[in-house]
């Protein structure tokens, strides 16, 4: 065999060898159908346009093809004012009926995805809906679509009660590496849980039952759920960076995230009791990290991501201490925060009672 014969040879095995060992596409396990959503919470984006959609009362993880991968870039500006009456007036309804669960931005088209109640309590109908970067609204029909989920084997029980632990089941998704990371409650004695389910889907655990130190309460706590969590690297290793009320910022290793483990994460802030956090995500500007966390009534805070794995763990009744930030006082009554491309981020808050979304400069 001459030496060119070989190299083409070897060329064609290594191309075989590599798409062997290729990851499978999204769509991999999905079927075509209607979507059978009980609720629509938390949101979050996964490759080639599929869309994770959190169903608390149905107590599954949904996997939907939005088949939207044409590429978009961020628009220099993007404001919808009144999103609600907007979204009311698309759905048929008013906006003292429409509950804005989630957002989450698509990175390839950049088009916005809303979860929404449509009515309150029991008998609200879940609506996904998305939002052009014009600002046009449209529902995203969920009767014929590719889809598939992951059902979750011991979620809370449904109470039927209006603060049923079952609305809790799931509180934040996030997609990594491909994983779902899945924040919520479980029917464990432990219930605060934290699952990582591989995608595409060939079902869910029972997931790992997270214990961390809560300063401003002094004890150890289990059964309070993650509110929001960021996915983060530090020194190498995969972390998930866990919000509770109240506020301590925790660190859980993914690798941990194993079914049926007991895990306790390591607190490394406390950032102030009687606030609740409502979302997270993290930047890199002027070659420094960033984390933005909204807040139910601290505002939105600007933590300093720079060296996470030097703090010391918080293991002593305290009050605030830990990371550094600062309030950002121009972002008031922020309910939702996404990253929308490099530079900007997408913030939905709400002013005199209504609910405004806009585009703005990451500080």
């Amino acid at each position: 065999m001459n030496h060119s014969t070989f190299f083409r040879l070897a060329v064609l095995i290594t191309l075989a060898c590599a798409l062997a060992w290729a990851a499978p596409p999204a769509t991999t396990g999905m079927t075509t159908g209607k979507v059978d959503l009980k609720s629509a919470g938390p949101l979050a984006f996964g490759p080639e346009g599929v869309l994770f959609v959190g169903d608390s009362l149905g107590a599954q993880i949904v996997a939907i093809d939005t088949q939207d991968n044409a590429a978009g870039s961020p628009t220099a500006t993007l404001e919808v004012k009144g999103l609600d009456a907007k979204i009311a007036a698309a759905l048929g309804s008013s906006a003292d009926q429409i509950l804005i669960h989630d957002i989450a931005v698509n990175p390839v088209s950049r088009n916005i995805y809303v979860s929404v109640a449509r009515g309150k309590g029991a008998d609200g109908i879940p609506v996904l809906l998305r939002i052009d970067p014009a600002g046009k609204i449209s529902e995203v029909r969920l009767d014929n679509v590719k889809y598939s989920a992951a059902s979750l084997p011991n979620a809370p029980a449904d109470t039927k009660a209006a603060r049923s632990p079952r609305l809790e089941t799931i509180t934040e998704v996030r997609y990594v590496n491909g994983k779902v990371l899945v924040a919520g409650l479980s029917n464990e004695e432990f219930s605060s849980n934290m699952r990582a389910i591989p995608f595409p889907f060939a079902g869910a655990d029972k997931g790992a039952s997270i214990e961390m130190y809560h300063g401003s309460h002094g004890q150890f706590e289990t059964n309070s759920p993650v509110r929001t969590f960021l996915p983060y690297t530090i020194n190498n290793q995969q972390y998930i960076l866990a919000a509770y009320t109240c506020t301590p910022l925790v660190k859980i290793p993914v690798s941990d995230l194993k079914s049926g483990a007991k895990i306790k994460g390591t607190t490394i802030a406390e950032l102030g009791a009687g606030n609740r956090p409502l979302d997270m995500i993290s930047y890199k500007k002027n070659g420094h990290d960033y984390i933005l966390m909204a807040n139910s009534s601290r505002g939105v805070m600007k933590l300093d991501a720079a060296h996470l794995d030097t703090y010391k763990p918080i293991t002593a009744p305290t009050d605030i201490t830990g990371i550094p930030y600062e309030t950002l006082k121009d972002w008031q009554k922020v309910q939702h925060l996404k990253n929308y491309g490099d530079n900007q981020a997408l913030v939905l808050s709400q002013d005199s009672g209504s609910m405004d979304l806009r585009t703005v400069a990451l500080p």
